[in-house]
């Protein structure tokens, strides 16, 4: 199989400044390049409709404990009314957060998805899918790289409080 090469390129600012650099990594054929992967699980209660916890905590130790030091992390949450993503998480944002969903995809309409299962949670449905179950956060000596403001939140937005589990997969090196 032919391998692709690109020439390391710099786009130059008019004062001689490097404002970014793409640069090709070409492995070497036959070349093995070990990649650890350790999967756990933290588990959460939420409270119902909307309910937004932060697990960036958890998320971190669960890094920690893997002993990979470099590589991504996934969070990723079984079900189909819970999600997963990033927030900077303060009083104000958990109040703004909720009330975009209810414009997004209000409690007060009806859902096809009640007359198949009989059901008061088509919402919940339609929020979750908005959102996703799973993140990818990148992590370098053991340490999420999050912005200074950005945590890793769980988001329940079933019509009822559940218990959750939520799985962690930690690749690297």
């Amino acid at each position: 199989m032919a391998s692709r090469t690109s020439t390391p390129r710099s786009r130059t600012s008019t004062k001689g400044e490097t404002s970014s650099r793409i640069v090709s990594f070409i492995p070497s054929p036959g070349k093995l390049y070990p990649m650890a992967v350790y999967t756990t699980e933290i588990e959460v209660f939420a409270g119902a409709d909307g309910a937004i916890l932060d697990i960036t905590q958890e998320v971190g130790r669960g890094v920690s404990e893997s002993g990979i030091r470099n590589g991504i992390v996934t969070v990723f949450v079984p079900g189909a009314t819970g999600a997963v993503s990033t927030i900077e998480y303060e009083p104000g944002l958990l109040k703004d957060f909720p009330r975009a969903m209810e414009r997004i995809a209000p409690a007060d309409i009806d859902y096809e998805h009640h007359k198949t299962w009989g059901c008061d949670n088509g919402r919940s449905h339609v929020r979750a899918t908005l959102i996703g179950p799973s993140l990818t956060i990148p992590f370098k000596d053991g340490r999420l790289i999050l912005g200074t403001w950005q945590q890793i939140v769980f988001m329940n937005f079933d019509t009822r409080s559940r218990r959750r589990r939520i799985v962690l997969q930690v690749m690297g090196e």
